[in-house]
């Protein structure tokens, strides 16, 4: 007897460890998604701001730990590209307020409270605002500025954030006279504070002209998102590898490279999805997705797929949504999460850049953001009261 009731305790530990190294049955279907949307005023109010930092867009966030999972004890740091600096009087800006080309925000934990929020830019004596990262590699020029892209840190590199940017060089003095001319990579030490004294940049081998396109969209550009599918990062189904996504083209086109997290920082390590294979070519890198925007996500979701969030068309008045099983598609059809209404409350007014937060998202839940710009950016900024802020949607999955 007690011999079978030790071979029966055998089965029964045999049986909950089969259960345990199961993983949660995958979703296989990208063409329908079950959810609900509503706003989330409580995000949009916490960027709608009167004094010092009063606008923005890009908006990335970077959890401290480098897990992409709402936690309270948490600190995010939440990246901002051209930044308007001044005060607010009378729902239009006191004259003297300034940009620079980015900015962040500290926030700790993943609740939008106005007392666990610190709103940052680059100060200098006499009070003189500036950009935290200014190019500063061999292919930049004197005025060239970046704007950031994604970024993630690296448990694997010794706990180093990378930062994505890009070069941008003006012109003419108009706000939508500029060209994207390279990429860079930020690097920061582990522990590395504002304001970032101790930045590493190194000129980025992830652009290229795409002589199929029409200027000024005729290249491709990687940093728009990026997913690192490791262990340390908390990745349900980790194979070691970090994704960083592309966008470029006429219809914003998307594409995918892959590195492993331990050979990051080498270039000649990363490999480009051709459709079939990963290979050394940035020119021959597939479309996985298209009619995106020139910013995005891309998270796991509980069931086991992937989604792709973004602006419809660049700049159109959706926010959308792709699926897929693996992080380098096939993608499905697009599933409309959101109609956006700011472009309507003026002629020049536009929506962009659409995407996901896991840091900052309930379980459940997806926390999107998109920005709101103008075509006549500097005459809307003095004209309106501070429109040009990103808004928040809430999507709750079923």
């Amino acid at each position: 007897m007690k011999n079978k009731l030790g071979i029966f305790a055998a089965v029964l530990v045999a049986l909950s460890s089969c259960k345990t190294a199961q993983k949660v049955p995958v979703n296989t279907d990208i063409n329908n998604l079950k959810f609900t949307v509503e706003e989330a005023p409580e995000w949009t109010k916490l960027l709608n701001r009167q004094h010092g930092w009063f606008g923005a867009d890009g908006i990335f966030v970077l959890p401290a730990n480098g897990v992409d999972k709402a936690d309270s004890n948490v600190e995010n740091t939440i990246l901002f590209s051209d930044t308007m600096i001044g005060d607010i009087i009378n729902d239009r800006p006191k004259e003297g307020f300034i940009m620079v080309h980015n900015s962040i925000a500290l926030l700790k934990g993943y609740e939008p409270k106005e007392e666990n929020v610190q709103f940052k830019w680059k100060a200098t004596k006499p009070r003189k605002e500036g950009s935290y990262f200014i190019p500063q590699t061999p292919n930049a020029l004197p005025n060239d500025y970046y704007w950031l892209g994604d970024g993630f840190v690296n448990h694997d590199m010794g706990d180093k954030t990378y930062i994505f940017s890009y070069r941008i060089r003006d012109t003419a003095d108009n706000a939508f006279l500029f060209q994207q001319v390279g990429n860079a990579m930020i690097i920061l030490p582990k522990g590395s504070k504002d304001p970032y004294t101790d930045q590493k940049q190194v000129d980025a081998p992830i652009y290229a002209v795409d002589n199929t396109a029409k200027y000024p969209n005729n290249y491709i550009s990687f940093g728009s998102a990026v997913f690192p599918n490791t262990k340390s990062a908390g990745a349900p189904d980790p194979d070691g590898y970090v994704y960083v996504y592309g966008v470029g083209g006429d219809v914003k086109k998307v594409m995918v490279a892959r590195v492993k997290s331990t050979a990051f920082e080498d270039f000649s390590q990363w490999r480009y999805w051709d459709g079939a294979n990963w290979q050394t070519d940035i020119l021959k890198a597939a479309t996985i997705a298209d009619r995106a925007s020139n910013e995005l996500s891309v998270t796991p979701l509980p069931d086991g797929r992937y989604a792709m969030v973004f602006q419809t068309d660049g700049i159109g008045s959706a926010v959308g949504m792709r699926l897929s099983t693996t992080p380098y598609g096939p993608f499905g059809p697009i599933i409309k999460i959101w109609e956006c209404t700011e472009q309507k409350e003026s002629k020049n007014f536009i929506v962009y850049n659409a995407k996901a937060h896991p840091s900052l998202s309930k379980p459940g839940e997806m926390l999107i953001s998109y920005n709101v710009g103008s075509f006549d950016f500097w005459n809307d900024v003095k004209n309106h009261s501070n429109f040009y802020r990103p808004r928040f949607i809430r999507v709750k999955l079923q």
